[in-house]
């Protein structure tokens, strides 16, 4: 499994970021090419001392493998999606993208 993580941090106007992002930003990222599943928070929680989390808000998404994911990003869609960012976050955008090995529980 491959993923992409996206991180963000606190916009100029949380309302507008919320706003644009569901009913603009995710119908363009639900169009990629080889997604297989998505999920975003726009309720980080603070920090374990109880000081705020560095980001607003993340958006992590999965394929199958890293090639599936550069097909995706390289796609038109994706790079609709690359190029829709600074519409709405004014705070900029940490974009990581990693596989991931299982665990199991003991």
């Amino acid at each position: 499994m491959y993923k992409l993580l996206v991180l963000y941090p606190e916009p100029a106007d949380r309302a507008g970021f919320i706003q644009y992002y569901e009913s603009t930003h995710l119908p363009l990222a639900r169009k990629l090419p080889g997604l297989r599943s998505w999920r975003y928070t726009t309720e980080v929680a603070p920090q374990a001392d109880g000081s705020a989390a560095p980001y607003f808000a993340l958006f992590e998404a999965e394929f199958d493998d890293v090639d599936a994911f550069r097909a995706a990003m390289s796609s038109p869609e994706g790079r609709a999606v690359g190029a829709d960012v600074p519409n709405y976050a004014t705070g900029g955008a940490v974009v990581l993208d990693y596989s991931v090995s299982e665990g199991e529980v003991s």
